[in-house]
């Protein structure tokens, strides 16, 4: 077996995103520990919003671009899948790590006849996460064709053992990345904090309506939600017909988010769906009092309802109104629910973490020589 394998991870991009930074957290890791890592991404440079240390390899395929018929179409997915396997072939990697469910269709396809082992990701819960069509049959057809399949919680583990082998599944949950140890003199008591992208997923309709039920902005409370995406338009309308203008923010996205949370004193993770989220575990990180809606399929696995944090019913705005009124008239529980919230840094530490990868990597690579003796 290859003593010090090279990985080559693709994704379709380095935007802003928690599959993003996880993959960029992972090369940059990888690399100050001595292996090799080359990222390629399906889009360009232009794209990025995190960064990766010099050492890590940097291919951009930068293939995107509109089909104006249907047979330009169909040559230009050709065209892609043929120009992703070349430029995966000229690496020579040992093994491929693929995040994100059409990138992971495609490098499966890109690759098939090669002879490098793909290990494919999922990022967020396929049962409700919601990718066409065409998507869901293709992922079902050639996921088998894996080398393993990773997903970060055990329900979703048992979505994909009826995609590919039992085997084959492994449960590698996020880690908690290096962070400034938190400063309560720092924190505003009067600040409520979310973060993730602008999308009905997220949930953010329920968090402004329980925000709303809660009183928070008579109480003199202020509300910020970090991101982006295509509900925008409809949670500044709904700010508006709430009446809490002046009492929240969408300032958009941020170069560091846990800057934010090192200020804030409660965050609220209010989202429909999860895969697991790396800012609930940043901000319990970050020393936040914290309440998440305990939807699939990741926050019960990090939060002990009622030690570091509050677990309430998902899509139940009057649940979450109550607890978040709950926390913002008692300073003390706050403090509380955050000092417990700090052992998220040691369960989910970068460490462990990627010393399950590490496994992985090495049981599949042990299992491909295994077959060519």
């Amino acid at each position: 077996m290859v003593r010090n394998p090279h990985i080559l991870l693709i994704i379709s991009s380095l935007s802003a995103g928690g599959a993003e930074r996880v993959i960029t957290e992972m090369a940059n890791w990888w690399t100050a520990h001595g292996r090799r890592v080359t990222v390629l991404t399906l889009s360009g440079t232009d794209q990025d919003h995190y960064q990766l240390n010099l050492s890590v390899g940097r291919i951009a395929l930068d293939f995107w671009g509109r089909a104006l018929t249907p047979w330009q179409a169909i040559n230009k997915r050709v065209r892609r899948i043929m120009k992703l396997r070349e430029a995966v072939l000229a690496e020579a990697p040992d093994i491929v790590i693929s995040f994100m469910d059409t990138t992971n269709v495609r490098s499966l396809i890109a690759l098939t006849g090669s002879g490098v082992p793909v290990i494919i990701s999922e990022r967020t819960d396929p049962r409700y996460h919601d990718i066409g069509s065409f998507w869901p049959l293709a992922r079902r057809l050639i996921y088998p064709c894996s080398a393993a399949l990773v997903v970060q919680t055990r329900p979703v583990a048992g979505w994909g053992r009826g995609i590919v082998p039992a085997r084959k599944v492994t449960v590698i949950p996020n880690f908690v990345r290096t962070l400034p140890d938190p400063k309560t003199s720092t924190r505003d008591k009067f600040t409520i904090l979310s973060v993730g992208r602008l999308g009905r997923e997220k949930g953010y309709d329920i968090l402004l309506s329980a925000f709303a039920e809660a009183g928070g902005s008579e109480k003199g409370w202020h509300l910020t939600i970090l991101g982006e995406g295509n509900e925008r338009d409809n949670l500044e309308r709904l700010v508006g017909d709430r009446g809490l203008t002046g009492s929240v923010s969408l300032p958009g996205i941020v170069r560091e988010p846990a800057e934010w949370m090192q200020r804030t004193c409660l965050f609220v993770l209010s989202s429909r769906f999860e895969g697991f989220p790396n800012a609930l575990l940043e901000a319990m990180a970050c020393g936040c009092a914290v309440i998440a809606a305990d939807c699939p399929s990741a926050p019960a696995e990090i939060i002990h309802n009622g030690i570091n944090g509050l677990l309430v019913p998902a899509e139940n705005v009057r649940a979450l109104g109550d607890a978040m009124l709950r926390l913002m008239d008692d300073e003390d529980l706050r403090q509380s629910l955050g000092t417990q919230a700090l052992e998220v840094k040691t369960v989910f530490s970068q460490e462990s973490i990627m010393g399950l990868w590490d496994a992985l990597i090495e049981k599949v690579l042990h299992e491909r020589d295994s077959t060519h003796e």
